[in-house]
């Protein structure tokens, strides 16, 4: 195979251009599988360019560069955005490629833009797209392995892409580790409920602990797992070895199930700063939350409680919810959210809408074949700027109204003041009032719910009454693209919102799943 000449590019931003937050936190958003892909390309032999786009890039020169072969891992966020880089890429002659949870959610549509859409990748699935290297057109050819790899190169191996990323953060600086794939937990929204859990290399996270230390004074680590700590005893236990108190800091996100007082001592003792526990809902999700059979005022109490007994270990806590889910009604669960703030002030909360990602997630089939998924943009869906799944228990416009006025009491100026005085440290006070002075969703959810009363086009458009995108949304979208604008290929603004129940209609049916290990937390 001839030496080829690949470019790398992680999009962590769906827009061309930054917000204050961008500029400060965008680099750190950084994936492990592009920097994975980078290294395993290396290996066969190639020349390879990484390209973490945060936004704030000349796309002109960035992409002047000619390539062979061009990896893009996009979130669905950034599909307007991948394809319209994609779409310049094959007009310079390249083969494109896309990767990540796009690819994976939306096969289909992104099948008509890249000449391969890769699902679960490994080292096996990049390398038989390198020894084919072809072009496939008009749709691009599907690869992807059956289970997530066992083996992922570490922080040692990725070392110099890492590098090219946190380059472009000005302040803070956080390292992307791994140290399992899957979950444990059966959510049937999340994309990772359907992926068996395993862990990796307990001998890579030691070794790259240790080699972090030889780069950084004091590394700041963010743990992209899933869910951090299942195998807490093991994790921490290697932690320990490699990691002396006080040599590192530890961001991750992990389940309140698994975050019991003694667990949070070894965890302050070992340097976490910032844990992400999710709350999900106030009426289900028990498993997770440990609030098991508590719902309503009794489950919001108990979760203020145990959220105040981890602040009193870990400086920064952002509690996980989903809003809009069907078990929601009326204005009583963001009522009850509001009295969280009240009794957890130094939580910083942040909120979901209900959100279907295409073949994500087994709830989506059942969304999908009752009616209740609409159109809305790809640009759109990153969980908080607009919702494609029609509420079960509310009217659009009366819905988006009660997300905006939980959102606004959020970041109030009163709530933000409690917030930093509950709060302790400069790193977590500095963070958590950043987040919400450069927060524009109060403005944004009072116009969603102006929009989306009858009459108008937008709530036409989610009603399913006409298929014209409006212009709220094609406005937007050309603002965010800027010059990639006219990149964007004909009919990329749209998709088939029932493209997964077309094609399981139509599909095998599966073979019975072999039992699996039950995974309880150490």
């Amino acid at each position: 195979m001839r030496r080829l000449n690949i470019t790398i590019i992680d999009l962590v931003n769906n827009k061309v251009g930054q917000s204050v937050y961008a500029r400060v936190m965008n680099a750190n958003f950084a994936s492990v599988m592009p920097q994975s892909i980078a290294v395993w390309c290396e290996e066969m032999g190639h020349n390879v360019r990484y390209i973490c786009l945060t936004g704030g890039e000349d796309v002109a020169t960035e992409f002047a560069e000619p390539a062979d072969i061009v990896f893009i891992g996009a979130f669905t966020l950034s599909a307007q955005l991948a394809y319209a880089i994609s779409a310049l890429y094959r007009r310079q002659g390249a083969v494109t490629v896309l990767g990540g949870p796009h690819a994976r959610c939306y096969p289909d549509d992104a099948a008509r833009y890249f000449d391969y859409v890769l699902g679960l990748t490994d080292k096996t699935v990049v390398a038989d797209v390198l020894s084919d290297g072809a072009s496939h057109r008009p749709l691009g050819r599907r690869l992807g392995a059956l289970l997530q790899p066992k083996e992922i190169p570490g922080v040692r191996a990725r070392w110099k892409f890492i590098e090219a990323a946190i380059a472009k953060a000005p302040i803070f600086k956080l390292i992307p580790m791994l140290g399992s794939t899957g979950c444990p937990y059966t959510c049937n929204f999340c994309i990772d409920s359907v992926i068996k859990f395993q862990t990796l290399s307990y001998d890579q996270m030691r070794d790259d602990l240790r080699f972090l230390r030889t780069k950084m004074k004091h590394p700041r680590v963010a743990w992209h797992d899933p869910n951090f700590g299942v195998r807490f005893e093991d994790y921490l236990a290697t932690i320990e070895e490699a990691a002396p108190p006080g040599s590192f800091d530890f961001l991750a996100e992990s389940s309140l199930s698994l975050l019991s007082e003694p667990h949070l001592q070894r965890l302050k003792k070992n340097g976490f700063i910032a844990i992400l526990p999710g709350v999900e809902s106030w009426y289900s999700m028990g498993n997770k939350s440990k609030s098991g059979a508590n719902t309503g005022i009794d489950k919001v109490r108990q979760i203020a409680d145990h959220i105040n007994t981890i602040l009193r270990y870990i400086p920064f806590v952002q509690t996980n919810f989903v809003v809009g889910l069907d078990c929601d009604e009326g204005p009583e669960p963001f009522e009850l959210s509001k009295r969280f703030h009240d009794l957890a002030p130094g939580a910083y909360p942040a909120y979901s809408l209900f959100t279907s990602y295409g073949r994500a997630a087994p709830i989506s089939l059942d969304l999908e074949t009752s009616g209740r998924v609409n159109r809305v943009p790809f640009h759109f869906l990153n969980s908080t700027r607009a919702m494609n799944i029609r509420p079960k228990n509310y009217d659009w416009s009366e819905f988006f109204g009660h997300v905006a006025d939980l959102i606004t009491d959020t970041h109030s100026p009163s709530r933000v003041a409690k917030r930093f005085q509950a709060a302790s440290g400069l790193m977590p006070r500095s963070f958590a009032v950043l987040r919400s002075v450069t927060n524009s969703k109060p403005k944004y959810y009072r116009r969603m719910t102006e929009e989306l009363k009858p009459g108008g086009a937008l709530r036409a458009f989610f009603d399913g009454e006409s298929e014209v995108l409006p212009e709220f949304f094609t406005d937007k979208i050309r603002k965010d693209l800027g010059p990639l604008w006219d990149e964007l290929p004909q009919g990329a603004l749209t998709h088939d919102h029932l493209a997964y129940s077309k094609s399981a209609a139509n599909a095998p049916a599966p073979a019975a799943a072999a039992p699996e290990e039950e995974l309880l937390p150490a």
